[in-house]
Parts: structure tokens; C-alpha cells; sequence
């Protein structure tokens, strides 16, 4: 699904979700259509500005498939930064450094339709970032010559995914949000 509430397409959105969400929920931090994972959705306009300042550095935790094996040159090169495309602005920006390491796949992330069949090879990661921008993860992957498969973002800061199902919401206090959240 998307992660938005109105759409013209033809597509899951979060108007669909078995929920009532208050009136003025957004989402903070969108996750593409292709995505999963953890998202935080919110009427306090203070939060969602407090997550998007760049002073800020908020951690975000992604598990990540690729496809073939990564070795270590091109680990090396998402570690340290590697040149994305910026969409909208054509012009190239090198991404900070952040921790990318590989992982055995996880036995807690759900099945899904049009994975990568076991097969071929591939290699699961997890990326540790404290920036975002459009796509950002699909693009170091692609520029160090692997295609994103699968990308599940599994925590913010301290907020974990944990085992939440797709579709599923758990609603948190404002307490609750600030101390695992790392606000202050």
C-alpha cells in the first residue's frame, strides 16, 4: 500500500486499513509503494517537525534483499557514501556515511508474493541511516551494481517494527512516542 490516505490510483492506501484514524493524521516518513515496514502516523505537527529536522539525526533501521552476492568493495562503498541521482534536480548527491552490514535473512519477516526465489543468489542486509531521501536505499543499492529486492524498515530510533503484521496499528502515548523516539 501506499502510505497516504488519498490517491487517484488504483492502489492500497491507509484509508483502506480496518482503523478509524483521527481526523489530521499524517504520516511521518513515507514508505514506498513497493516498501514495508514501520511507519509512524501522527496528528502532533510538532513531532512530525521534530523527525524532519536535519539537525536531528534520527536513526532508522532497514532490512534489506538484494540480488547476488554483495562483496566486500561494494559494502565498503555503501559504508562510506556512493553518488544517488536526486530526483527532480539532476544533479548527484553523495550519501553520508552510515552502517551497512549483511545479515542471515530473517526468519521473523513475513512471506511475500515475487521475492527473489531462494535459488539465486542474494544477500540480506541492514542499513542504518540518519538521512532519507527519495528512494535513497534502492539508489545505493543500484550504484553499486545490485538491485533492491526487498526493503522492510524495521525501527525508528527506539521504535521497533517488532511483530506487527502488514496492515496491523498500535497506538502509543505521547510519552510513550517521545522516550522511544529519542525527542528530547
Amino acid at each position: 500500500m501506499v502510505s497516504q490516505f488519498v490517491s487517484p490510483y488504483k492502489q492500497n492506501k491507509l484509508s483502506d486499513l480496518n482503523y478509524i484514524f483521527p481526523k489530521g493524521t499524517n504520516a511521518v516518513g513515507r514508505l514506498d509503494y513497493e516498501s514495508e515496514g514501520l511507519l509512524i502516523l501522527t496528528t502532533d505537527k510538532t513531532l512530525t517537525k521534530r523527525l524532519f529536522d536535519p539537525q536531528k539525526k534520527h536513526k532508522r533501521n532497514y532490512t534489506v534483499q538484494v540480488n547476488k552476492i554483495m562483496g566486500e568493495e561494494g559494502l565498503q562503498q555503501l559504508n562510506t557514501g556512493v553518488d544517488i541521482l536526486i530526483k527532480g534536480q539532476n544533479r548527484t548527491y553523495t550519501t553520508e556515511a552510515c552502517i551497512v552490514k549483511i545479515i542471515n535473512k530473517p526468519n521473523y519477516l513475513p512471506e511475500r508474493e515475487n521475492t527473489l526465489r531462494e535459488n539465486l543468489p542474494n544477500t540480506w542486509l541492514e542499513f542504518v541511516l540518519t538521512e532519507g531521501k527519495n528512494r535513497q536505499i534502492r539508489k545505493m543499492c543500484k550504484a553499486v551494481r545490485h538491485k533492491c529486492k526487498r526493503l522492510i524498515r524495521t525501527k525508528i530510533e527506539n521504535l521497533e517494527l517488532g511483530d506487527l503484521k502488514s496492515g496491523e496499528v498500535k497506538e502509543l502515548d505521547e510519552a510513550q512516542i517521545i522516550k522511544l523516539l529519542n525527542l528530547f
